[in-house]
């Protein structure tokens, strides 16, 4: 057993040290959630890891996204945070993929082939998108729902969507997978705090925005957002945290 994973094993027992190596992860969404996840889930022992993120850095992504520092500001979030995973896991099989999921790549990420699904993606559509193509598939998903405009981690819930309660991001996707005419049900991670906006103007997406310019335009995602909602990394990275904790569990659970 690798000794990086001593303590979870103490924890755990080595056979579940042994399954996680085994386990095959995908992470759709690298941000303040997603991130976070994908950390604390290979440090955890998962040994094949594909991460998803057509974005790059920007300096406001610093607060609260684990691979955004005044170094890799302009840089894909999937190729910077798989260097930072392969230096704490060069024995893991990590794969980064700078682009989106949509129903059009849908079939590029080997989707089929993964243990676990994490949608940590703040695009509705795309949301909806991944949540039906990878129940369709029968795969194991936990989902994150809208994690700004809060400021307490320990409100945090996991539940059903169907039974989410006061999460606006969680009631459109309800919404949309009636639209669609799906009764999927799946394990989603939520909070029901929602604090009133506040008078600060975002400059993102606008003649001002702070974010470099992109290598890739179709990359950048500001200028679409209705609103640019304010998220603290408190409360972002414990959600990643909770996504990551389902994995665990659900391997030790079967082991």
């Amino acid at each position: 057993m690798n000794p990086k994973f001593q303590r979870l094993a103490l924890l755990a027992g080595p056979e579940t040290v042994d399954a996680l190596s085994h386990t095959k992860v995908i992470v759709f969404g690298l941000g303040g959630v997603g991130s976070w996840c994908a950390e604390a889930l290979i440090r955890s022992g998962i040994g094949h890891l594909k991460i998803v993120d057509s974005d790059t850095v920007c300096v406001t992504n610093i607060n609260r996204q684990i691979q955004a520092t005044p170094e890799t500001i302009g840089q894909f979030k999937a190729e910077v945070l798989k260097k930072r995973l392969k230096e704490i896991a060069p024995e893991a099989e990590i794969a980064g993929y700078n682009t989106v999921f949509s129903r059009e790549t849908a079939g590029g990420f080997g989707l089929e082939e993964a243990d676990y699904v994490i949608d940590a993606i703040d695009s509705l559509t795309h949301k909806l998108d991944l949540i039906e193509y990878a129940c369709a598939r029968g795969k194991r998903l936990f989902s994150s729902m809208g994690m700004a405009q809060k400021l307490d981690p320990t409100r945090l819930k996991t539940g059903d969507i169907w039974e989410t309660e006061g999460c606006p991001l969680a009631r459109l996707v309800r919404s949309g997978l009636r639209k669609r005419g799906l009764a999927l049900h799946f394990t989603a991670v939520y909070s029901p705090e929602r604090l009133p906006l506040s008078e600060a103007e975002s400059v993102c997406g606008s003649g001002k925005c702070l974010c470099p310019a992109r290598p890739d335009a179709s990359a950048e995602w500001c200028s679409s957002k209705k609103v640019i909602n304010g998220s603290a990394v408190t409360v972002t990275a414990a959600a990643g945290m909770i996504l990551a904790g389902l994995v665990i569990q659900d391997v030790y659970g079967h082991g």
